[in-house]
């Protein structure tokens, strides 16, 4: 119940403040899902991400860029083109690796990390001084020892796209 009525307070402070700026001349775009669209904004655009880190996973790239254009496509109402949107995003893969993260006393590993990084680059074509180039984006996930990468790596593939797909959106949109 609780939560409720704090959800509730939330949107009515949002929306008397929506109120407040839409009186004194501003356009504010508020969003549930935690990101501001400006409403000049139409269409958005993702270039598929090519894998150039040292170890491939083969089905990461695909993952990535599906992820992406999933997440502007259920989250905002900005229509999908095939390049030039006004929110257009490109990059690279440039980094997954999976190292020791923790070890125990007797100097055996316990855990493992995958960590993925990628480089975007984000044209807003509504407003130029938000765009960004060659921004690094970079996730992790901890995974036992004693499993194989190539056992383990689709489900924690999975895992680190969610939270590199978050991170890029709320770079691009979460510019209140």
């Amino acid at each position: 119940m609780r939560g409720m009525i704090k959800s509730a307070a939330a949107i009515f402070a949002a929306t008397i403040l929506s109120l407040t700026f839409a009186g004194c001349g501003y356009k504010v775009t508020y969003n549930l899902s935690g990101g501001s669209i400006p409403p000049e904004a139409k269409t958005f655009s993702v270039a598929y991400f090519p894998n150039n880190a040292p170890m491939v996973a083969p089905s990461l790239s695909n993952t990535l860029t599906e992820a992406l254009r999933d997440k502007f496509s259920r989250q905002t109402r900005l229509a999908q083109v095939d390049e030039g949107g006004d929110f257009a995003f490109e990059g690279e893969i440039t980094n997954y690796t999976s190292t020791t993260s923790s070890v125990s006393s007797g100097d055996y590993a316990l855990q493992n990390r995958l960590t993925i990084t990628v480089k975007v680059n984000f044209q807003n074509a509504v407003d130029q001084t938000l765009s960004f180039n060659n921004k690094s984006f970079s996730s992790y996930a901890d995974y036992d020892a004693s499993q194989l990468l190539i056992d383990v790596q689709d489900q924690l593939i999975e895992e680190i796209v969610e939270d590199l797909v978050n991170d890029i959106y709320m770079a691009a949109a979460g510019n209140w």
